[in-house]
């Protein structure tokens, strides 16, 4: 009897500790690597509602001394779940401790507060960058067994923080953007949401870290240090899962060297022309899943990252061992997206079943020199794309720098390849490795970048059983071992491919859909060992090769 009462007693324990769903273990099935399951994170059964400690619904109340007191009596108890329940919860930052579950139920919503005395400055990493900002809507440091759940809203008020571009939004929203009060660029094509803003962004050099002020000077910017709204640093066990995030001031979800982290069943919202809205940055962590979530955002939305530039080398830390699976991006400036800082390197990361509609870029890799860092072993697979207006599939190794072949938006005198031979150090980025597997585009504007560097070209990049339906097809430049099989390549304007300085490309079985002469151009003087199609061979008309090129380069 005792036995029974015993097994009984277990699972009302695991029924009311506040543990959902456990994660689908098909999620692992088709993995390229070896990858160990990612630990869940499961709750002792108790649990509490914000209003056991004065929480006050409405909007008008801040809330923020019921969230601290409810998480820090909690976590005395050995942690349980914090129940918000419906209504609009006014609130400063929300930090959570070990072994807390923040359940948002159906029908509320988190709001914080948009007084930036609310948010002191904390130190942080921030596009990859030791550096200092205000603190974050939500943290937690060095925490375990941490989840937000439920189907609740959480607003980060990220209005009150960001700048707009007037070329971004209609005349009459720009109307009442500026009726409401901050400042007008001197040129009148930007707002700012006060005068510290534009005195930070006058004062940085180099994106959103300000280097040309002391940091005591930074209190007088305090308004450009945009926080991320949730940031997780060395967490590990975290579970997202249910809740709506938006409007953040800068990056919506940023895990930073965070191991078994779950998101799941997200939605993830910014307005399209936030600045720096990015939907989740996954930062130096390990054994990670990400699926079910849908994403429309103002930049990257699912992005993989690992420090910047000597900050990251030195930390040293790859993002690793990722399951991406079932997701739908709707605006953003990439699909899935790694780079530009991954001086820490990536691995092991699989992609697949995902749709993106409109995304600026599908699949976006970047980087540049200085950058260092590895990135390989990246499968991607089952990915459909539609209205992408840019690039399907991009490499650009030439983020923040020149590209040896104009692309769209930059100058002609800033596009040509730099005479200077670069030496092969640990700034030098490297990406190899990368596999696409069934692919399809339609209503886009180009097919494929391969964009790599003189110094350290592309490596085994294979893109197999896809089609594109796009208004330009194929670029290759500096590129060593890039294999298109059973690729159709549908085009209305320009050359089918152009390979430029490359080496080891087999296009033997790709289809190339136009009626445009040549087919594809070959260029350089280090390009070799170029297979093509034999129909092509046989057209002369169909094939372009420069005076430059070695004899016997192209076959």
């Amino acid at each position: 009897m005792k036995k029974t009462f015993k097994v009984i007693g277990l699972a009302a324990a695991m029924l009311f500790s506040g543990q959902i769903c456990a994660q689908n273990s098909d999620i692992y099935k088709n993995i390229e690597f070896k990858m160990s399951q990612v630990a869940e994170t499961s709750f002792a059964a108790n649990t509490v509602s914000i209003t056991q400690y004065g929480g006050i619904a409405g909007g008008n109340v801040k809330n923020t001394e019921a969230f601290k007191k409810s998480i820090e009596d909690l976590s005395k108890k050995g942690g349980g779940k914090l129940v918000v329940p419906r209504g609009i919860w006014l609130t400063g930052p929300i930090v959570l401790k070990s072994n807390i579950n923040l359940h948002v139920e159906e029908g509320a919503m988190i709001i914080f507060s948009k007084d930036k005395n609310d948010y002191p400055l904390v130190d942080v990493s921030f596009e990859g960058l030791n550096t200092i900002r205000c603190q974050s809507p939500i943290s937690a440091k060095n925490a375990t067994n941490i989840a937000i759940t439920g189907k609740g809203i959480i607003d980060g008020s990220g209005d009150a923080w960001r700048a707009i571009k007037k070329s971004k939004v209609s005349e009459s929203e720009w109307k009442e953007i500026v009726k409401s009060g901050g400042i007008v660029s001197s040129d009148g094509k930007n707002w700012y949401p006060s005068e510290s803003y534009k005195k930070g962004l006058e004062s940085s050099s180099n994106f959103n870290v300000p280097d040309k002020i002391s940091k005591e000077e930074l209190i007088t910017v305090k308004d450009f240090l945009r926080p991320v709204m949730v940031s997780l640093v060395k967490c590990d066990k975290v579970l997202l899962d249910g809740p709506t995030f938006q409007n953040s001031p800068a990056w919506n979800l940023h895990p930073l060297m965070c191991s078994n982290v779950i998101l799941r069943n997200l939605t993830i919202r910014n307005p399209w022309f936030s600045q720096n809205g990015d939907g989740v940055d996954l930062e130096s962590c390990k054994n990670v899943l990400i699926y079910d979530n849908t994403f429309d955002v103002g930049d990257d939305a699912i992005c993989i990252k690992s420090g910047k530039d000597k900050d990251g080398r030195k930390r040293g830390v790859p993002t690793e061992n990722v399951i991406i699976k079932n997701n739908i991006v709707y605006h953003g400036h990439g699909g899935f997206v790694i780079g530009s800082e991954m001086s820490g390197g990536a691995r092991n990361i699989h992609v697949s079943d995902c749709t993106f509609i409109g995304t600026d870029i599908g699949l976006r890799f970047k980087t540049t020199r200085g950058r260092g860092g590895i990135v390989e072993n990246i499968y991607i697979k089952n990915i459909d794309m539609i209205n992408i207006p840019t690039q399907v599939i991009g490499f650009n190794m030439f983020y923040e720098g020149a590209s040896p072949v104009l692309e769209d938006g930059q100058k002609q005198e800033g596009n040509k390849a730099p005479e200077k031979v670069y030496p092969v150090t640990e700034e030098t980025p490297v990406f190899r490795n990368i596999f696409f597997k069934n692919i399809t585009a339609t209503n886009s504007d180009e097919a494929i970048t391969l964009f790599g560097l003189a110094e350290m070209n592309l490596k085994n990049i294979v893109i197999e059983d896809s089609q594109f339906d796009t208004r330009k097809a194929l670029t290759i430049v500096d590129a060593d071992g890039i294999q298109l099989k059973n690729v159709k390549l549908k085009y209305s304007e320009g050359t089918g491919a152009t390979i430029y300085n490359s080496k080891n490309i087999n296009l033997s079985t790709v289809k190339f859909d136009s009626a445009n002469k040549p087919v594809i151009k070959v260029l350089g003087n280090k390009t070799g060992a170029v297979l093509l199609p034999k129909e092509i061979m046989s057209d002369k008309n169909a094939l372009s090769i420069e005076t430059d090129v070695s004899k016997n380069a192209v076959k």
